[in-house]
């Protein structure tokens, strides 16, 4: 905010709008951050299913896994039987350790995707899939183990980011995005769910 320099006057009759009753102040029931907080970090290799099989492949021909590919039996339509892939893990710096998971529906379809990007074995990253299309993506940016920043997409775009900023596991800062860029930013200043304040940026189409 401070590098727009400047409040518009759209801003400021908002603002002015807030200092009153608080009651309906909240950005949208959708801008919630998804779920519970998690207290502990989330491993990134979850347990092996009892009725899953494992297929390990060596991609960079070191002769250790750094592929592995889970599945179900399942049936076809007609009734015969398909082995269905629910699982992959990736070894994505060749240590021996999964760094990447990806989960996918009764129809193959990715859903879930799960990212160690500091190779410490706990996740840090989590996107969300419709459709095979990313539609909202979950990080954790302070390595506390609970997710503090959320971004959703529209049609492959990003429209709306919410961060926790106070480490509470609620959001308390939104960002709306229009046309590439942030159109204004909501705060909550005193911890209640409730936006206090709106700065609009100046500079947006």
């Amino acid at each position: 905010m401070k590098s727009w320099g400047y409040v518009g006057f759209w801003a400021l009759a908002v603002l002015a709008g807030c200092s009153g009753d608080k009651a309906g102040k909240r950005p949208s029931a959708e801008a919630e951050p998804i779920g519970n907080p998690r207290q502990t970090a989330e491993p990134i290799r979850p347990g092996r299913g009892e009725n899953e099989k494992v297929r390990e492949l060596d991609l960079n021909r070191d002769n250790k896994p750094d592929v592995w590919l889970y599945t179900v039996e399942g049936k076809k339509p007609d009734g015969q039987p398909v082995e269905r892939r629910v699982r992959k893990e990736v070894d994505l710096n060749w240590d021996g350790r999964v760094d990447m998971t990806t989960l996918y529906n009764e129809r193959e379809e990715k859903v879930r995707e799960a990212i160690d990007q500091d190779f410490d074995e706990k996740v840090d990253v989590v996107l969300h899939y419709e459709k095979n299309v990313n539609v909202r993506t979950e990080r954790d940016t302070n390595g506390d183990g609970r997710m503090d920043q959320w971004l959703f997409y529209e049609r492959g775009k990003l429209a709306r980011k919410e961060r926790d900023t106070n480490n509470d596991g609620r959001a308390d800062n939104w960002e709306y995005w229009e046309n590439g860029q942030v159109d204004r930013i909501g705060e909550d200043l005193d911890s209640d769910g409730n936006v206090d304040r709106w700065t609009k940026n100046p500079n947006a189409q």
